[in-house]
């Protein structure tokens, strides 16, 4: 049996040596370059059927690796598979954008890593067998979409890109839905309006998060607002368009049904929350879920209307300010001008 060569680039020595244990004992052969430069010079030589690159490297770095890698004929259509941390959202992007195939957050499980091996070398197996004419392949290569994170891939390659800034509203209620959007940074908030005007958010979206689906309800028409809670990049993609995507890509329907239903449930946890929970216990669980959308600063303070928080948690707005009051007495978050810190996030978890 001959071997799928993979070409490991990674710094960190014990994350670079575990990982391709990994990979052998999944009967992959593997070669190791502890940064950018050193993987170039492997790469001529060895010629691998996949790479997996670390972006933050010693040397070179992983965006110098790939475009080296692009303009060489040789290398340009070798998988490229970034590794990344949690907090290089921002990298990603720009790494996608500047073909990477696929990125894994670390830590990451080997499950994660082997799917994403196995997912990039079976589309290159695809397109090479379906690939008879220049018209085959630009077909092939636009089209051919196995994941969410392909469909991500390809909306950020392909869409229109837009710009907001803080309190700009994308879209209202009664306009007319007709496409599909991915956040790229920032943070998006979409919400209805009662008949006093208050607010009632209805979902957060953050970075890499989709949204816009109205598009595909018979009526076509936003039942809701959507505007940026800070400045926010995003690109959108017509609805039309997407439509075709999913019917191009018949393995693709699955996994947005999945991603949908998991919204959907985060949806119901957060009405259940909202008619149940006691005022401390909503308040907590309002600022753990703005914590994990919300970019913080340096300091990890993150900046958050007292309005909206009080519209998620389901509460008036002065009760709102008094709970978080009582948290910072206690010792839990820490508030300063208008933003928060929490400072005891397990006990924040465990309020009642």
């Amino acid at each position: 049996m001959i071997l799928k060569k993979v070409l490991l680039i990674e710094d960190d020595t014990v994350l670079r040596e575990n990982t391709a244990e990994l990979l052998e004992l999944s009967d992959y052969e593997v070669r190791l370059a502890a940064n950018g430069k050193k993987g170039l010079e492997l790469v001529k030589d060895y010629l691998p059927d996949v790479i997996v690159c670390d972006i933050m490297m010693p040397e070179l770095d992983g965006f110098g690796v790939l475009k080296a890698l692009s303009q060489d004929d040789r290398t340009k259509g070798i998988p490229f598979i970034f590794l990344s941390a949690k907090t290089e959202h921002k990298d990603i992007r720009k790494g996608m954008e500047h073909g990477a195939d696929d990125y894994l957050t670390k830590p990451f499980t080997e499950t994660e890593l082997i799917g994403a091996i196995e997912s990039r070398l079976a589309k290159v197996a695809i397109l090479k067998e379906n690939r008879s004419t220049q018209a085959e392949r630009d077909s092939q290569s636009e089209t051919q979409i196995e994941s969410i994170p392909d469909l991500k891939n390809y909306i950020i390659q392909n869409g229109e890109q837009q710009h907001l800034k803080t309190g700009t509203t994308l879209f209202q209620e009664g306009m007319h839905s007709n496409r599909v959007y991915l956040v790229l940074t920032g943070v998006i908030k979409t919400y209805k309006l009662d008949s006093n005007g208050k607010e009632l958010i209805t979902a957060i979206y953050k970075s890499y998060d989709f949204f816009g689906f109205s598009c595909f309800a018979p009526n076509t028409i936003h039942s809701e607002y959507a505007t940026a809670m800070e400045e926010t990049g995003l690109v959108a993609i017509s609805a039309d368009k997407f439509k075709r995507l999913l019917l191009e890509n018949h393995g693709l329907n699955l996994e947005l049904v999945q991603l949908l239903s998991e919204n959907l449930s985060e949806a119901k946890e957060q009405l259940l929350e909202m008619a149940y929970g006691s005022v401390r216990r909503k308040t907590a669980s309002t600022i753990l879920k703005f914590a994990e959308k919300i970019q913080k600063d340096p300091k990890g303070n993150f900046h958050i209307l007292r309005s909206d928080l009080a519209s998620v948690a389901g509460i008036a707005t002065e009760t709102l300010i008094r709970t978080l009051s009582s948290f910072k007495k206690e010792g839990l978050i820490q508030i300063e001008d208008r933003s928060i810190k929490i400072i005891e996030i397990d006990r924040l978890r465990q309020v009642d």
